[in-house]
Formats: structure tokens, C-alpha cells, sequence
């Protein structure tokens, strides 16, 4: 199944991208992971304007987001 645009001159610098645009649609692919991803560095971003270090943020993404998970003191990993 094949969708034909009609597109006028005035949007020929978008007929490139029509191609595209459509084959993503097909084989149902979705940017949503890296939107979601950069939503919640925004939001860690804006957490972290008071720390005195730009590492104290890069920490705290990697905990959230890193999959990162330091051992705590008395617990046991199961």
C-alpha cells in the first residue's frame, strides 16, 4: 500500500523528506524513547540548578536514567 502526496510547488523542498516520513510510518518506528529520554535530562537539568558541580547532575542522570545502581551499606543484593 502506497500513500501518494499531492504536493504543490511551493513544498518541493519537503519531497525528500515525504520519502522518509512514510517509510518510517510503514515499519512503524517512533522517536518516543529519545524524546522521553531528553524530557527527563530536562527535568534532572532543572533539579540540579542548585548543586555546585555540573558532576553532581551528571550523577544524578546516571542514577536515574544509567541503569546505574551502587551497592548500599546493609542491604543485600537478591
Amino acid at each position: 500500500m502506497r500513500i501518494h502526496l499531492h504536493l504543490t510547488p511551493t513544498s518541493n523542498p519537503f519531497r525528500r523528506r515525504s520519502t522518509a516520513a512514510y517509510e518510517s510510518s510503514a515499519a512503524s518506528l517512533s522517536n518516543g524513547l529519545v524524546e522521553s529520554t531528553n524530557t527527563k535530562i530536562r527535568l534532572l537539568t532543572r533539579m540540579a540548578f542548585g548543586f555546585k558541580s555540573p558532576e553532581a547532575m551528571i550523577a544524578l542522570a546516571m542514577l536515574n536514567l544509567g541503569g546505574y545502581c551502587p551497592p548500599l551499606p546493609d542491604r543485600h543484593a537478591t
